[in-house]
């Protein structure tokens, strides 16, 4: 499981102060793509538990609440959808009322009749899709 970066601070990606989770890798490399750099599946920076506790006091630091938002490379895609899942339910776990973003390259229809029993899981605890 490897990451591109994280943004504390984000006033881009979301309604109001997010944090903001780039996840590495990314097969679909759309033509204009803000993030080339999250391309390569080996990329980036190897992910550990310790960068799971720094989101999860980012989202709460100096008493703001952040919505979280992922986004890449392409956190939907077969090689990073178990990571976006696992990040997004344990963090929810902890802030069960977080408002969760996922920005993605794929067509909203395939993402909707997709069989992934991730997809379907994400999609029930996510706020909104950006694609």
């Amino acid at each position: 499981m490897r990451y591109m970066g994280i943004i504390k601070n984000d006033f881009s990606a979301a309604p109001g102060v997010c944090l903001t989770f780039f996840v590495q890798g990314c097969p679909i490399r759309c033509k204009g793509c803000h993030n080339p750099e999250s391309w390569d599946f080996k990329g980036g920076k190897k992910f550990n538990f310790n960068i799971l506790d720094e989101i999860k006091e980012g989202l709460l630091a100096n008493g703001i609440k952040r919505t979280f938002c992922i986004m890449g490379g392409e956190p939907l895609c077969k090689e990073n959808i178990f990571f976006t899942h696992f990040i997004i339910k344990d963090i929810l776990k902890d802030i069960p009322d977080l408002k969760v973003w996922i920005w993605t390259g794929q067509k909203t229809e395939d993402i909707l009749n997709s069989e992934n029993i991730f997809i379907k899981d994400i999609l029930n605890n996510i706020t909104g899709i950006v694609t």
